[in-house]
């Protein structure tokens, strides 16, 4: 495991950690996914959290239109037996997911049924480190010209109803962070000069005699 600011990589290392929480936030889907997919596969339960802030590569207005030509699909005898088009940014990463497993076999099956997608950051995932992968950020493979697509945004434009309500919980959850975060900071303080007052104290202490000392005192 390679750490760089408050980030820590997904490498060949950390597999079959208890838990792998990934941030999803500025990932492109696909590429993203991909690594998802093989670390299920390989026995991993894996977290996604912050599904609205993935990116895509493209127009926002070009995906759209190729997201409204996809919910146009359905069986025309019987809709009702899909596809199905769904709309949260979780699902829609789930979906992404789903399709590069073997999902119709046990072992795919089993491998889809450690992920859970989630939009946000809900409890008790806030408390864990979450992680990141490197070969599937948008700042190290996108080029900073191309354009990009938000899947929150995308979502919202194709029916998705509770972008403003996951918004709201977001600057709530980062309000209580903050300030645990600051608390935490003072308890460091002083618990760094209690410190120092004991080594202070503890040196201006009278030193007790050696056995030497107290047999010449006798």
């Amino acid at each position: 495991v390679s750490t760089q600011s408050t980030w820590v990589h997904i490498e060949s290392t950390t597999m079959f950690e208890k838990l792998v929480v990934v941030d999803c936030r500025n990932h492109l889907l696909g590429r993203l996914a991909s690594v998802v997919a093989k670390e299920l596969l390989c026995g991993q339960k894996v977290v996604c959290v912050r599904c609205e802030e993935i990116n895509i590569c493209g127009q926002f207005i070009r995906k759209k239109f190729k997201y409204l030509r996809f919910m146009d699909k359905d069986k025309s005898t019987q809709p009702n037996k899909g596809p199905y088009h769904l709309r949260a940014p979780s699902k829609i990463l789930w979906r992404v997911i789903r399709t590069m497993l073997p999902h119709k076999t046990p072992r795919g099956a089993t491998a889809l049924g450690r992920l859970q997608c989630f939009e946000g950051v809900p409890p008790p995932f806030d408390t864990h480190k979450r992680m990141v992968v490197p070969a599937a950020l948008r700042i190290t493979r996108l080029s900073p010209r191309r354009k990009f697509t938000v899947l929150g945004k995308l979502s919202t434009g194709v029916g998705w109803k509770h972008g403003k309500s996951v918004e709201w919980l977001e600057q709530a959850r980062k309000k209580r962070s903050r300030e645990f975060y600051l608390k935490k900071k003072k308890l460091a303080v002083i618990r760094q000069k209690a410190i120092k007052e004991v080594e202070k104290q503890s040196q201006q202490a009278p030193q007790p005699l050696t056995f030497k000392q107290q047999t010449c005192i006798i």
